[in-house]
């Protein structure tokens, strides 16, 4: 048995007691202990009970398709790991595996962080009198909380577009939010062919006449489920929309943030930071009431999903203003986990303060991304020949099906052994974990399913 039908045989034993536990409980049960919210909380997580299916086909002897964890793997099925982060990792001094980290996070993996959400770019912009803070998260899923428990008021929307990672209505739920969302794609023919700016504008207007603050999330580049990449021009139009909007009305906070857990996969992994540096040189005014946050995780792309490490970088033109969010991010993490892992935050600095260890790193990376460079093309190709309307999809883990039936859809795929994942409007493909030869498999079974 490999890492991965262990990891499978775990989970699924996990979901056949929930199930089994849940069948037996009373679901009134706890009312007079649990809030409210507490008691909204039911159910198995969507994309871990498909992954269990594709197990039991796999345990029955079949030549099913794993296309619905979110985790790189090899072609051989096995996890994907970069080797030299594993190395550093196993290296590490006793200290730095058993002591706490600062509140904040260690001063270097802290820098690092800046530079990770803005490549080259960063001096740059420092020179022109942007200010930054970064504070380590419990994983971009850590950083996300700490934007929507502090950037929005309680009661408010947050714009998200109309196809996004599940989880996001969780941390909003979380935090007494509500999505409001705009489509993916635009209907109509558009100069910018990824991104619904009209649509984008149109909920932004509507949200500046009702709340005082409003924040949207982007997960861009490499989009979960999508694998959309917006284009130098669609960022552009996008961060011209907000700059706009934050001018108009002054008296409400703007804040964006870009979700980069996929971002070091991406053709342009700083796109964002391209952008932003473009329309300051431009001579674009940084209106006071913006702020751009990035939400950054190690998980992907260093391959340590289980460390759970990541960070919020915010940046802004006034020291004052990025001061005090540090401070207020560092406690909300002090309320929230404490501290982050120090082994990692540690590993990380260490290995990218190295030429020569950061090089290997960057190799490896390399290596990993061609997996999914290699699968997408090969998707992308099978379903043009099958007339597969497989959704433009660029960079990162996944390729998505718009559907108004996903999981119609989804169950003819297994009746076929291709094990996907239904969602909100549509399915998503898991190239992540998709061996290259069984792509042409993924695309039959889509084409017969749609028949």
């Amino acid at each position: 048995m490999n890492q991965t039908d262990d990891l499978a045989t775990k989970i699924e034993r996990q979901l056949k007691e929930e199930s089994r536990i849940g069948g037996l409980m009373d679901h009134d049960a706890g009312a007079g202990l649990l809030n409210p919210y507490a008691q909204t909380k039911v159910g198995s997580d969507t994309i871990f009970a498909w992954f269990a299916r594709y197990q039991n086909a796999k345990a029955e002897g079949r030549d099913a398709v794993n296309g619905t964890i979110g985790a790189l793997l090899e072609d051989d099925g096995t996890l994907a790991i970069n080797t030299v982060v594993d190395e550093a990792i196993r290296q590490a001094p006793p200290v730095e595996i058993a002591a706490y980290a600062p509140l904040t996070g260690l001063p270097a993996f802290l820098d690092l962080a800046k530079t990770l959400a803005l490549g080259e770019r960063r001096t740059e912009l420092e020179s022109m009198g942007i200010a930054m803070t970064a504070t380590a998260s419990a994983g971009g899923s850590g950083a996300l909380y700490l934007a929507a428990t502090n950037f929005a008021n309680r009661g408010d929307h947050v714009i998200l577009r109309d196809r996004h990672w599940g989880p996001y209505k969780g941390f909003l739920a979380g935090c007494d939010l509500k999505p409001r969302t705009y489509p993916l794609l635009p209907k109509e023919a558009s100069p910018y062919p990824f991104v619904d700016i009209q649509g984008f504008k149109s909920e932004l207007s509507n949200l500046c006449a009702k709340q005082d603050k409003v924040m949207i999330w982007i997960n861009d580049p490499a989009h979960n489920p999508t694998g959309l990449t917006l284009t130098p021009d669609g960022r552009m139009a996008m961060l011209e929309a907000v700059m706009e909007s934050a001018s108009v009305n002054e008296k409400v906070g703007h804040t964006l943030l870009l979700d980069l857990a996929y971002h070091l996969y991406a053709e342009e992994p700083h796109g964002w930071a391209e952008t932003i540096h473009d329309a300051m040189s431009n001579g674009w005014p940084w209106p006071e009431n913006l702020l751009i946050t990035f939400a950054l995780s190690l998980s992907k792309s260093h391959t340590m999903y289980g460390l759970r490490t990541g960070a919020i970088v915010s940046i802004h033109p006034d020291q004052a203003v990025t001061d005090r969010i540090a401070t207020v991010m560092g406690v909300t993490g002090r309320q929230t986990w404490s501290a982050a892992p120090r082994v990692s935050q540690f590993t990380v600095s260490e290995m990218h303060a190295s030429h020569e260890t950061g090089a290997a790193w960057s190799n490896e990376r390399d290596r990993l991304k061609e997996l999914l460079t290699d699968r997408r093309t090969a998707l992308i190709d099978c379903c043009e020949q099958l007339g597969v309307p497989l959704n433009p999809t660029h960079d990162g883990f996944f390729a998505w099906l718009d559907h108004e039936q996903p999981h119609d859809i989804a169950e003819a795929c297994a009746q076929q052994d291709v094990y996907l994942v239904p969602l909100t409007g549509g399915v998503r493909i898991g190239l992540c974990a998709i061996p290259l030869a069984q792509i042409p498999k993924v695309a039959s079974a889509l084409r017969d399913a749609l028949q």
